[in-house]
């Protein structure tokens, strides 16, 4: 079984990467789990929150031993993942253990469906990299990463539209956290098993980023994928946000940065994030692909023909994984 990881900021298109796979006939995929930040805790210390602080490690951690909020969060998700029917067994009280029953869980589950993969989308989960790697030496891991002004854009938005508290805490607050992303994502340059997508390239190119996202999977592209996404992933009563997402056809949406942020704002926040353009730059170093930001243009939706033709597309070899 192959196990992926889809991580980034909030609001960089994780979803749409995510609902993409999920059209593909040997992937399985479900909602958000926030597994590692319910299981771990110390989420907003990792986000670098000003006022967060890491909290010095009792006996019991050092122990391995499973935090009690830990254990009851993983009987919620264990319920979540099997549904009330099934009976649940007792969390573990060890750390190790409850990862190896998420683990083989979330196996089960896409054995059940008949796939191959499973691709657990948790954009947060980018905090918790090294735990991964260290339970999951061989699972895989997707970078989705979209420019941070446009990031900030896009939460103020769903902010204002929908009042969602998961995206509140100011601008200054967001800069910090999404310059935190931009840090990880950089510390994964050149690992393996790591691949990164940059959204405008998804947007601009998607049956050559499919081919390369395909590759870095070992995911058949000579197949016929679903018209849409018809794998639960999201909820869109509390999750209305995902709703343009969720077809799974990547389609190319006006920027709300001119139309939320003024001239002065802009200029701000841009010498306060850090460069995109640089952790582009960074990123062509080590997957040998040009360093340039052509013009955004329409494309067309990602389908099953624009799939097979991407085999032509990306004939030179040029494949942006590790």
């Amino acid at each position: 079984m192959q196990r992926t990881f889809v991580v980034g900021c909030p609001r960089s298109g994780t979803t749409i990467v995510q609902a993409m796979l999920a059209r593909h006939p040997q992937v399985f995929t479900l909602p958000e789990t926030g597994f590692f930040p319910r299981l771990l805790g110390g989420l907003h210390c990792r986000l670098g929150d000003e006022e967060a602080r890491p909290r010095s490690r009792k006996m019991a951690r050092r122990l391995g031993l499973t935090r009690r909020y830990g254990r009851r969060e993983f009987m919620q998700l264990q319920q979540s993942l099997l549904g009330p029917e099934q009976p649940l067994s007792r969390a573990p009280w060890f750390q190790d253990d409850c990862v190896a029953r998420f683990i083989e869980i979330l196996d089960g589950l896409a054995e059940q469906g008949g796939r191959s993969m499973w691709i657990e989308k948790t954009p947060h989960h980018l905090h918790y990299l090294p735990e991964i790697e260290r339970y999951l030496p061989e699972a895989r891991v997707i970078h989705v990463i979209r420019p941070g002004i446009d990031v900030l854009a896009s939460i103020t938005d769903a902010e204002m539209r929908y009042g969602n508290k998961s995206f509140s805490g100011g601008l200054m607050q967001w800069v910090v956290r999404w310059n935190r992303a931009a840090e990880v994502h950089r510390s994964r340059i050149g690992t393996r098993n790591h691949h990164f997508i940059f959204l405008e390239d998804l947007m601009q190119n998607p049956a050559e980023e499919w081919h390369r996202l395909c590759s870095f999977l070992e995911l058949p592209t000579q197949v016929e994928l679903d018209q849409t996404c018809h794998q639960n992933i999201a909820d869109l009563k509390t999750e209305p946000w995902k709703r343009d997402a969720l077809s799974g056809l990547p389609q190319q949406t006006e920027s709300k940065v001119d139309h939320l942020f003024g001239p002065q704002l802009r200029e701000l926040l841009r010498e306060r994030l850090a460069s995109y353009e640089e952790l582009y730059a960074a990123s062509s170093l080590f997957f040998n692909r040009e360093d340039s930001f052509p013009p955004v243009v329409p494309v067309r939706s990602l389908d099953a023909d624009t799939a097979e033709a991407a085999g032509a597309a990306a004939a030179d070899g040029h494949f942006r994984v590790a």
